[in-house]
């Protein structure tokens, strides 16, 4: 039963789909469904059913950042409070999660919504789909990590570009400087998505945790340090049940059956 008022969370063959679900406003961010988010993040890396996430949206949309209307009814706010309580926690969850998070784009991703999808670890989008630093268009600046994930993927050049000028990026341009992975037509999502979690939902989930440490900590890391990192991971992959399966299988010529741990 879906605890949530404004998502949906449905766990099926070690595949768990977060849904935002405010369809009438394009899934536009409210003070309740941050919180729900981070509520089912925090939900999601306690379960060891769990292998593979996929975030997407309900409706036309993937999702269209902060919902203006609704803040626009409130006494004035700190806009960094909102976002160290609101916004940060999520973004922090999701890089922290010790499983691959698939960002389903099945329509826009603008301002905060934009930056949830750079969050993910792998993002397909339908062809129709856009993103979009919007946050300029009403005099802000990037957050929820934009301005971190966008540089990192796409050089500075074109990050400045996209982030001053609130430039619309389609799919298939997004697909093409490498923003995201993906850019398939509508009506081929769910197949480009489940070629992910297919994979993903069977394979040593305990050294893709571990492999999405080690690249993020590479951002700001020496080769020196990395080195010593890969060392300190290794170490523990090779403990893993899922080391004695793959050697194993190896061994006998056969396909190995990892657990994920």
């Amino acid at each position: 039963m879906n605890a949530y008022k404004f998502l949906t969370l449905e766990t099926k063959d070690g595949v768990a789909t977060l849904t935002l679900n405010r369809p009438e406003v394009f899934n536009a961010l409210n003070d309740e469904i941050t919180f729900e988010m981070q509520d089912a993040l925090k939900a999601i890396a306690k379960d060891d059913a769990v292998r593979v996430v996929v975030l997407t949206g309900s409706g036309k949309a993937f999702c269209s950042g902060q919902d203006l209307k609704s803040a626009a009814g409130q006494e004035k706010r700190s806009f960094m409070e909102s976002l160290h309580k609101r916004y940060n926690p999520i973004v922090r969850a999701m890089r922290n999660l010790p499983k691959p998070i698939v960002a389903r784009v099945n329509g826009v991703a603008a301002g905060a919504g934009c930056s949830l999808a750079l969050a993910c670890d792998i993002i397909v989008a339908s062809e129709d789909a856009s993103l979009i630093e919007v946050f300029i268009n009403i005099g802000l600046v990037p957050d929820s990590g934009s301005s971190y994930f966008l540089p990192r993927l796409v050089g500075m050049a074109k990050a400045f570009e996209w982030a001053t000028m609130g430039t619309k990026i389609k799919a298939t341009e997004a697909a093409q400087y490498g923003l995201i992975n993906k850019a398939v037509p509508a009506d081929q999502l769910d197949n480009a998505v489940a070629e992910y979690t297919n994979y993903f939902a069977k394979a040593p989930t305990k050294s893709i945790g571990l492999i999405k440490k080690m690249l993020a900590k590479s951002a700001t890391s020496s080769l020196d340090e990395m080195l010593d990192y890969e060392a300190y991971c290794q170490e523990i992959a090779g403990s893993s049940n899922d080391y004695k399966e793959g050697v194993k299988a190896f061994l006998e010529k056969r396909k190995p059956e990892f657990t994920g741990r």
